[in-house]
């Protein structure tokens, strides 16, 4: 009780409340500091898988979205910076990040988003104003357009222009339906300044998983045929009804031919 009575006298001097409202003062002033000072950057990041990782189609698993979210702070800021690094595509990344942003219930920018194809947007400057065609599932041509690419076409789309550009066409039971999809396409296509029969494709671009590989091959390269006089044909010429680009005598002048040509191509 007496150590009470002292230190209620302590306070009411001048002096003393001076010093006690100092002492408070700078104790707010510190808490202040402290708060306001800006939060520690990490020194690491984190890069996500995307399916069977965090999703099983358009299911989280593992708790994903919970994880997720810890990696920001009680304002919604980001913590820990994360991207996702995936192989899969055929979206454009803005795309991409709208719905995994719903899906895993939290904010997700675009550029948080790696794909299999977003290195292409180191290509722009090279050829921004080329001819260039997109293969792929999806929306490959929107993709390419996206990072800034002005001359793209769609495989379906340059197929349209060539009747018979796939040489197995005649196998598969689908083409009918495939070649309505192409009339479709060509007519949406009259009003476009892209004529593929002109002007020469300087690119192919693969953006996703292909649908059509034995069609798809043909864009911008078109087959270089071989004939060999060691088979059925046995003509000193040319096969008069189905030439070919080249004619040889065995199978091993056609495969040196074949490895000289490609490699020159790779050098």
């Amino acid at each position: 009780m007496k150590f009470l009575q002292i230190l209620r006298k302590a306070a009411t001097s001048a002096e003393n409340r001076h010093r006690v409202t100092s002492i408070f003062a700078n104790g707010r002033s510190f808490s202040n500091q402290l708060h306001s000072q800006p939060p520690r950057r990490a020194s690491f990041g984190i890069a996500f898988d995307i399916d069977g990782v965090l999703l099983r189609g358009e299911t989280p698993i593992g708790g994903s979205p919970q994880a997720l979210k810890r990696l920001y702070d009680d304002s919604g800021s980001l913590r820990i910076p994360y991207v996702f690094l995936t192989n899969g595509g055929g979206v454009p990344e803005s795309k991409r990040a709208m719905e995994l942003s719903k899906l895993l219930s939290v904010h997700i920018l675009p550029s948080q988003i790696i794909q299999g194809h977003s290195p292409f947007k180191q290509l722009v400057k090279r050829y921004e104003n080329e001819l260039i065609i997109a293969v792929g599932k999806g929306e490959p041509a929107v993709v390419m357009s996206e990072y800034g690419f002005k001359n793209v076409l769609t495989i379906d789309e340059y197929a349209s222009y060539f009747k018979h550009i796939d040489p197995l066409e005649k196998f598969k039971n689908w083409t009918d339906q495939q070649a309505a999809g192409y009339e479709k396409i060509s007519s949406r296509e009259t009003d476009r300044k892209i004529d593929p029969c002109s002007e020469k494709i300087q690119a192919v671009f693969i953006v996703s998983d292909s649908v059509d590989w034995s069609r798809d091959i043909q864009a911008g390269r078109p087959w270089f045929s071989i004939l060999t006089r060691s088979g059925v044909f046995k003509g000193k010429e040319n096969h008069p009804l189905y030439p070919a680009d080249l004619v040889v005598d065995t199978v091993e002048e056609a495969v040196d031919i074949i490895l000289e040509k490609e490699l020159d191509t790779v050098a």
